[in-house]
């Protein structure tokens, strides 16, 4: 399947260049390609926008524009399932940044004398799942080159949400507690609800390799250090706000510039996740096919 979505592809481009002959006019743009996850693996870097005309000839209404992208194995196209999955990848984290900053600000930083500090408390684990969830959202559409890494992320996100629900159903709602006000109390739930968090980490660290982002590399940090300082006790608490305040404001930031890159960055290189897909068989005689090609 993958092979014929490959083949289809080259075919679309001969038949562009059949049909845009030269002498007429086209666009073709410069990408800077990058060797990572969720980005273009390096090959030519041509991004070819078909949006031609024949030299001289008038347009009649808009312009019905293509762009193919190069790929190591052939070149590619986003489509609509493209698009609502990348969406939806961002939403997820704008849905764990927003839930994080409300918990937080209103286990940490609100005054406890406030009806709106009082609303948010009794909804903090509602909060917590909402968080969970879109955690969970973005890992499962995430697009990294080596699955091997997607599936670790993912297995850490499962063991975060069963040590969650183990905490708070057998330690937090005994104690007439919720789950986060149980963790602040009792650091050594850390070890429990952790790994929901490190699969956090992982995330934005690969956000942060990707594409260079500031905010996503300090996050990388900044969360492992606040869990362990609360878990060892050696940090005071001071401390832990002000980095719970510097996660939270980077949080906020990650997530809003999300929705500045282009949708192909958080695809990668398409034509990588149709080879990985193909059988053995398959794979051997496309590369023997891009040999003969490039030779």
């Amino acid at each position: 399947m993958a092979l014929r979505g490959l083949s289809t592809v080259a075919v679309a481009v001969a038949v562009t260049a059949s049909v845009y002959p030269p002498g007429s006019r086209c666009r073709v743009d410069k990408g800077t390609p990058r060797l990572c996850c969720g980005a273009r693996f390096p090959s030519s870097g041509r991004r070819i926008s078909v949006a031609c005309k024949a030299v001289g000839e008038k347009q009649q209404g808009p312009v019905d524009e293509t762009i193919l992208y190069d790929g190591i194995y052939g070149p590619w196209t986003i489509d609509d399932s493209d698009v609502r999955e990348v969406i939806l990848y961002r939403s997820g984290l704008v849905t764990t940044a927003t839930s994080f900053v409300v918990a937080a600000a209103a286990a940490a930083f609100l005054p406890d004398n406030t009806s709106l500090s009082t609303t948010l408390k009794q909804n903090l684990d509602l909060f917590y799942v909402l968080g969970s969830g879109g955690l969970g959202l973005s890992l499962f559409l995430i697009h990294i080159y080596v699955s091997e890494i997607k599936r670790a992320l993912q297995a850490l996100w499962v063991l975060g949400v069963l040590g969650s629900a183990t905490t708070y159903f057998t330690l937090a709602q005994p104690a007439n507690k919720n789950l986060i006000q149980y963790v602040v109390d009792n650091p050594s739930a850390i070890w429990f609800v952790g790994p929901l968090f490190a699969a956090l980490t992982g995330l934005v660290f690969k956000e942060g390799l990707c594409y260079g982002k500031l905010e996503a590399g300090l996050l990388t940090f900044v969360i492992p250090t606040v869990l362990l300082g609360h878990l060892t006790g050696l940090m005071d608490d001071g401390v832990k706000l002000t980095l719970l305040a510097s996660w939270m404001t980077l949080f906020v930031i990650f997530a809003a510039r999300k929705f500045t890159q282009p949708i192909k960055d958080d695809i990668g290189d398409k034509s990588v996740f149709m080879f990985n897909s193909l059988p053995d068989d398959e794979r051997k005689t496309l590369l023997e096919k891009l040999e003969q090609q490039n030779s």
